[in-house]
This record gives C-alpha cells, structure tokens and sequence, in this order.
C-alpha cells in the first residue's frame, strides 16, 4: 500500500486490523463460555481509544501517534492498535500510569464477569476508556458506570468514548470507595491490582453480584453473598496490572532474600504468586516449604473470603489450615 493510498484508508486497515484481531481472540479461546463478546470486539474501535501509545526502546519508551506526519508511522499505530498486546497509554517520570490491557485477557475477563442482559456493572480503573465501551456495546450506557482517581484519564477516557459513539457514566473518584449513587451493582471488574477487598465494593453490591479483580498475580472471581460477606477462588489466567491507586503493592522478596532457595524455584512464576499473595505472612523459605508440600499448588486452590471485617487467603478451603490473613 503506498503512502499516498494509506492517508484515505487508516478506516478501512483499521478494519482489517480489527477483524484480525478477532479472528486471534477466537483461536485463543478466550469467549468461548460467552462468545456474544465476539461481536463487541468486532464492533468497536479500539484505535479510536488509543490516539497515541509508548514502546519501550532503549533508554525510554518512544510515542507512536495516529497524528505522526509519517504515513508508514501512522500505519505502525494502526496494528499496533490491533496488535493483541498490552499498550501504555501513560507515561510518567518514565513509570507506567495507566495501559490498555491485552485485548484476549480482556475478552477473558468479561467471559469471567459471566454478565447477563440487564446486569448494572461497575468498573474500576477506566483507562483508555476501551473496556467501558464493550461493557456498553454489551449492557447499554445506561448501566455501565466507570471511575479512576486520575481526572487526566478520566477527560480522556470520556472523549474517546464519545468519539466512538458510547456514553457510559464515568466518574472521577476513588474507586477503592466505588460509586454509592450508582449502586446497587451486578457485576464490579477491576483494571487494575488490589491488595485487599475494598468492603465499600460489598455494600453496593446486590446479592448473588460477582466481583472479579486482579490480586497479586491473578484473578480473583468472588461471589457476593451480602453486604458484608463475599468468597471465591482464583482463576488460572496469570494477570499484570498497575495497582489501584492509592494502594501499596505488597513487595515480593528480592533476589538476595531468595539466594538459599533452589534456582529452579526462584523465578517460578506460581512460586512468585504465592510470594506475592502472603507476603505480610510468610517468609520465603515458609512459602518455599508450602509450595513443595502441596505439589506446587495451581492457582485454582487459592481464594479468598472476606467476612465482615475479617479477610484471608486460602490454599484449598477457606477454613483449612493454610489461611492468610489480608488488609
């Protein structure tokens, strides 16, 4: 394609792009229990939400705009948009604000929010914006409400949602507080790591609501029982978000604090994830002596249960032996 023919056809590679992008979401397998989400990915534009993104380079990262001057630059941001790959859209003081999630973890995660037609659902963490207009391609705007501390992000969020034709509600905020006037909620998904359940979440939850979140390295799917109990297990897809802010990621030991651990456990990636979930609980070598005894646990026997005031983890069951307790 010439440059000359790309300046008149950025819509249609888009389109292109993005059926492709589908087509890979599909062999991924990652709508399969909910495949109706097929056609929301199909439908909106994600390069409408990512307007510029950074590639790390060395040194830096580098910005790939749909405005470049370039016509081979702009076709770059085009499938790089459709690419199924994480995007930083925020960069500061060369730390990682805010991203667009990979499209296939999203696509499995809104499978894992099992919505029904009908169901009010609650974001937290509204990025680019994206993941708000397929809830609202999904739900209608009418019951999908997203929030983010950062009012950058939330003005932009709202701009690309209205360029690309959706009209969610989105809110300024405190997410860990969630949305009390918009409640009560079906479904509450969050876009970025947590550290403890936020029990704000529970009480503007309906009975039966489920709530599903990145946690240490994973994803947790609980199910809200009432207003002030809730309980589930992790899924087994691994999950890399930037913390909800205002929280504190637990920190994972460092290097030396694992130096008498076997090499081969040491950057094990569900050894990490047990590290990183009982990290006020255990040291490494008590962590190291679980993991071996219980054969190198999958992420599916862990979950938590909150209870009150009261929240732990759990290997396997919520009053076994092995519990954590949580913020």
């Amino acid at each position: 394609m010439s440059a000359h023919a790309l300046d008149h056809d950025l819509d249609d590679l888009a389109t292109l792009a993005r059926a492709a992008l589908v087509r890979e979401i599909d062999r991924s397998g990652a709508w399969d229990a909910d495949p109706v989400w097929r056609e929301a990915f199909a439908a909106v534009p994600r390069h409408l939400f990512v307007p510029y993104y950074y590639v790390g380079v060395l040194g830096g990262f580098e910005r790939v705009w749909g405005e470049d001057p370039d016509p081979q630059a702009r076709e770059r941001w085009v499938r790089g948009a459709y690419a199924d790959a994480p995007l930083a859209t925020r960069v500061r003081d060369g730390v990682l604000v805010s991203s667009s999630s990979q499209p296939s973890l999203m696509a499995k995660m809104l499978t894992e929010l099992e919505v029904r037609d009908g169901d009010a659902v609650l974001e937290i963490g509204a990025g680019t914006g994206y993941n708000a207009a397929l809830l609202a391609h999904r739900l209608g705007d009418d019951l999908v409400t997203t929030i983010d501390l950062d009012p950058e992000i939330t003005e932009s969020a709202r701009q690309h949602l209205t360029a690309a034709g959706y009209h969610p509600t989105v809110i300024t905020g405190d997410g860990a507080r969630g949305v009390p006037e918009r409640a009560p909620f079906d479904r509450i998904i969050a876009t970025c790591t947590l550290t403890s359940i936020p029990r704000a979440w529970l009480a503007q939850c309906n009975p039966g609501a489920r709530i599903l979140a990145p946690f240490a390295t994973g994803l947790i799917a609980l199910h809200v029982r009432d207003t002030g109990h809730a309980e589930g297990r992790f899924l087994h897809t691994p999950a890399y978000f930037v913390p909800l802010r205002g929280e504190t990621r637990p920190e994972t030991p460092e290097a030396e604090l694992l130096g008498g651990l076997p090499r081969r456990v040491r950057s094990q990636e569900l050894f990490r994830f047990l590290l990183t979930l009982t990290a006020c609980s255990l040291d490494p070598y008590e962590a190291f002596t679980l993991f071996e005894r219980e054969n190198q646990p999958v992420r599916e026997r862990y979950g938590i249960t909150v209870n009150g005031e009261r929240a732990w983890a759990w290997l396997d069951d919520p009053e076994g032996p092995y519990a954590w307790p949580l913020p």
